[in-house]
């Protein structure tokens, strides 16, 4: 089994956005030929200065890697940027490797892996958390689902993009994973506005609380990178709150497949709906606060 150096290794990447620019770019860090494709040209940009090829087509890339990776924004950009007539599966070499990093369905997981197969070619579930803090400092948590040989000769690549890389199982348990962390993150940020909330409204020095409460029982990821977002009033997308929708009804979608009731998720995908109807699917998912504040009778930003 050849080992995936940078001298002998191609890469490609599709998906130059807020986290995969940064996640594409340590790859190349590293010493790997890289050849990127996106669909908004611009935004591949940055990649290309810094030595990439750009690819006029998803074909046309994928017949050119020996590893494609992929990280765009819904279902349907994953079926049609793999399956499609001129996706990457029409024209991959048989050995290649697919690594979709897309927070995706794990039934079109399962059927990328066996479309796949039929040609010889291997494919993972590999989406990851961790925003566009994580992605630029190398530091993102990754759920891997596929088989474990694809995974083995992959996993140096992935350990440039992230520090917490874990095998979960068969095709699609990665993207089962993801709704587990994205299922936590919704009820999670929910407590996180309404505790800012409670503290401003009792007139409390806000920093001064998250002192207290950041590195006690109470702490999480969000609540020590997204509440001093939130605090100045900056919005700007480490993960866009229509993103962070989508993977909320896909966590709904399999919750009933499998007759669960989960009540807490579904309220989250509400407030976000709602945050949504404001104006603000572009934003952040910090931006939350804005929808439980306004339901509160005040605006946020001018408090």
């Amino acid at each position: 089994m050849n080992e995936l150096s940078p001298e002998s290794t191609r890469l490609g990447w599709i998906g130059t956005g807020v986290m995969g620019t940064s996640m594409c770019g340590h790859l190349m860090d590293a010493g790997y030929r890289m050849t990127v494709f996106n669909r908004t040209v611009e935004k591949a940009k940055p990649l290309v200065e810094k030595g990439a090829t750009l690819a006029d087509s998803v074909g046309a890339l994928a017949a050119n890697s020996d590893v494609v990776f992929t990280i765009v924004g819904f279902p349907s950009d994953v079926r049609e940027v793999i399956l499609g007539a001129d996706g990457v599966l029409a024209s991959a070499q048989s050995g290649a490797i697919i690594v979709d990093m897309t927070t995706s369905q794990p039934s079109l997981a399962k059927e990328i892996a066996a479309a796949a197969a039929l040609k010889g070619v291997a494919s993972i579930d590999a989406p990851v958390s961790g925003g566009d803090t994580g992605a630029r400092n190398a530091a993102l948590s990754i759920m891997v689902g596929g088989e474990a040989a694809a995974y083995q000769r992959v996993e140096p690549l992935l350990r440039l993009m992230g520090k917490t890389i874990v095998h979960q199982g068969p095709a699609g348990c990665g993207q089962h994973t993801k709704m587990v962390n994205q299922t936590l993150i919704a009820s999670g940020m929910i407590a996180i506005c309404e505790a800012l909330l409670y503290a401003y409204r009792a007139g409390l020095d806000i920093p001064t609380v998250l002192k207290s409460v950041s590195s006690g029982a109470a702490g999480s990821w969000s609540l020590s990178n997204l509440a001093p977002r939130m605090l100045e009033n900056d919005f700007d997308p480490g993960f866009f709150v229509e993103h962070f929708q989508k993977d909320m009804r896909i966590a709904l979608e399999e919750a009933s497949r499998m007759k669960l009731a989960l009540p807490g998720l579904a309220l989250a995908s509400q407030l976000y709906q709602a945050l949504a109807a404001q104006g603000h699917q572009r934003d952040g998912t910090q931006a939350l606060i804005l929808a439980l504040a306004s339901l509160n009778g005040f605006d946020w930003q001018q408090r």
